[in-house]
């Protein structure tokens, strides 16, 4: 896979491995990883790890979470993207997760919402998918005004790794047709 993808403050494209000490950054800070259900990384090679796997999911699924790059800086500020979730998720199984994260330094300018638009665009547009889910935290408010904002509709609550989740859904407008 070779993604690239500018928005006007913020460049999408695909993890490399270069990226690993933003990664480890990112995913060892303990409040960034508050609502993920996952413990903060121990050592870079975590992050390596994370990753290559990453990079095996651009292979066998097309797609996969891409690096964001803030224009300005050149820095690595997190993640976003679409990832195929195959394990099932309340109810769902083989679903396009919408889903971001990044570092605290980046947060309240807008930016999960910058690229999580810019993902559901691809969403649309180029993968022509029907639909695409997300899920948060029910604590995790500023995610899921992100998700509110982009257009997604929450759609219940569920368990997730031992916690209260929101569902959240939306079908592609481009496919819709329009009711008589």
């Amino acid at each position: 896979m070779q993604f690239y993808l500018e928005t006007p403050r913020l460049i999408l494209r695909d993890l490399l491995p270069s990226d690993e000490e933003g990664m480890f950054a990112l995913n060892a800070d303990q409040e960034v990883m508050r609502y993920v259900g996952a413990k903060p990384l121990n050592d870079i090679e975590q992050a390596r790890e994370a990753i290559a796997f990453i990079r095996r999911q651009y292979e066998t699924n097309g797609i996969g979470r891409w690096a964001v790059i803030e224009k300005d800086s050149g820095s690595f500020v997190g993640w976003a993207g679409l990832k195929l979730m195959q394990e099932p998720v309340n109810g769902y199984v083989d679903f396009y997760d919408i889903g971001y994260r990044f570092m605290k330094s980046s947060w309240g300018k807008g930016y999960a919402t910058e690229a999580a638009s810019a993902t559901l665009q691809y969403a649309w547009e180029v993968m022509r998918l029907p639909e695409v889910n997300a899920m948060a935290n029910v604590d995790n408010v500023a995610s899921r005004r992100v998700l509110t904002k982009i257009g997604l509709q929450e759609n219940g609550l569920f368990e997730y790794d031992g916690d209260p989740h929101v569902w959240f859904e939306m079908g592609n407008p481009t496919l819709l047709s329009p009711r008589l």
